[in-house]
Order: C-alpha cells, then structure tokens, then sequence
C-alpha cells in the first residue's frame, strides 16, 4: 500500500519536548495545513480518495484510526504519538475512526481544497483503480 508512517524530528526536554516539521520531512511541499477536532467518538471522518493531493497526518493529541483501502488491500493504522505521522499518497481511500475524546488530527496537505480531486463515492473510487 503507498503509504508510510514517517518520525518526526522530536527535542526533548526537561521543560516538554519539541518537534518540527519542515518540508525536508516530506516528500511534497505543503500547501495547506488543517486539523479535526471535538470530533464525537462514534463519528467517523474522510470516507474519500484524492486524484492527486497527498496528505501526512498527525494525532497531536488522543488517539484515531486511519482505515485505508487501495482498492485490493485494506489496512488499520492507530495514530497516537505526536512524534508520528503517516503519509497517505493519492489514490488511497481513507477514513477515520475511533476518536478518543481530546483527540486533535492534523492534515498536512500537497495542495490546496479543489473538489475535483476528491473521489467521494468508494465504487466510483475502485472503478478508478481498474
């Protein structure tokens, strides 16, 4: 699956630690920058694929699930350190799931919203991937 959780540089410190993201972590320059939170427990986010946008998400706070799907393999992975982030290049279905309250996601993304790069119907998606 063309994803990879990748480590975030981390300072630690007495005081708390520190981490930083620059754009030599990343194989893309970011052009917008999000983030979900109070998101209901029972709630799930995304449920969609990209054209051609990439994304690195990151749990800074709580814990979610990132249920992924190439269209032939389907994968979990539990975001839950602040030091971690996982990238997901297009052509990936994604949601999120799971939230613990307090939970905060954040959403590096290659480029900025366009509703045409966004597959928002997962049979439309795996017709895609033929």
């Amino acid at each position: 699956m063309n994803i990879t959780l990748i480590q975030i540089p981390k300072i630690e410190d007495t005081r708390g630690n520190l981490s930083v993201i620059e754009n030599d972590i990343l194989p893309f320059e970011f052009k917008r920058v999000y983030y979900l939170y109070d998101v209901p427990s029972a709630a799930e986010r995304g449920g969609h694929s990209h054209r051609k946008q990439k994304e690195f998400l990151i749990a800074l706070s709580g814990s979610f699930d990132v249920v992924l799907n190439d269209g032939t393999l389907k994968q979990t992975v539990t975001l839950n350190r602040p030091f971690e982030g996982l990238l997901i290049n297009q052509g990936i279905w994604r949601e999120l799931n799971n939230f613990l309250a307090g939970s905060v996601c954040l959403v590096i993304a290659s480029a900025v919203f366009d509703e045409s790069d966004y597959i928002r119907d997962f049979e439309e998606f795996l017709l895609s991937k033929k």
